[in-house]
């Protein structure tokens, strides 16, 4: 018996040398080596303080600033430890209740905005942690950031034409703006 044992532990613990250290550090090296920026989250660093990633969303409530798709993650908006959506189909009460009282935060902020709100605005995306909105929903908001930061409505259509990121290889996915870097662009605009 122990003629059979001993050739499977050594295989045990080769097995897990290998893909428990050698295999995660080769690729680590290797991403490192490659892709530095990438295998370390997108961070976005300014003024030597790191403020966000490109790849988690934040949520932005300063009426002076673009704001995000919102987040179904708990206990706080845009926990990447807790990625998820609200999995509440389209006929729930509760998803409706949601959208209505999203819509009205929004009309209130923007009470001369007449225009039909995206729905990227008033619901969550599948893991609650998207950093980007459609275009539309960026120029939705331009009356009120323009209105509030004394800028010219084309000024501002044009810094979100600016960061419009197009579909990946040129045909998957839509169109897409980046709110993170978008108000990080509008701060440098030096306004309000």
């Amino acid at each position: 018996m122990l003629k059979e044992f001993k050739p499977a532990l050594l295989m045990l613990v080769l097995m897990t040398v290998l893909t428990g250290g050698v295999y995660p550090l080769l690729v680590t090296g290797i991403a490192q080596g490659i892709f530095p920026r990438q295998s370390n989250g997108s961070l976005i660093v300014q003024d030597g303080e790191v403020v966000g990633s490109e790849l988690i969303g934040q949520p932005f409530t300063d009426p002076k600033y673009f704001w995000s798709r919102p987040s179904a993650t708990s206990p706080m908006p845009y926990n990447a430890g807790a990625s998820s959506g609200s999995n509440l189909g389209p006929l729930n009460p509760a998803l409706e209740e949601t959208v209505k009282a999203r819509i009205a935060a929004l009309k209130a902020a923007d009470p001369a905005n007449a225009a039909p709100i995206p729905v990227d605005l008033v619901t969550a995306s599948g893991s609650g942690l998207d950093p980007h909105i459609s275009p539309a929903s960026a120029r939705w908001q331009v009356p009120r950031i323009a209105r509030i930061r004394g800028l010219g409505e084309d000024e501002v259509i044009h810094l979100i034409d600016a960061h419009t990121e197009g579909r990946q290889f040129g045909l998957l996915g839509e169109p897409r703006v980046n709110v993170l870097t978008l108000n990080l662009a509008l701060d440098h605009l030096g306004k309000p």
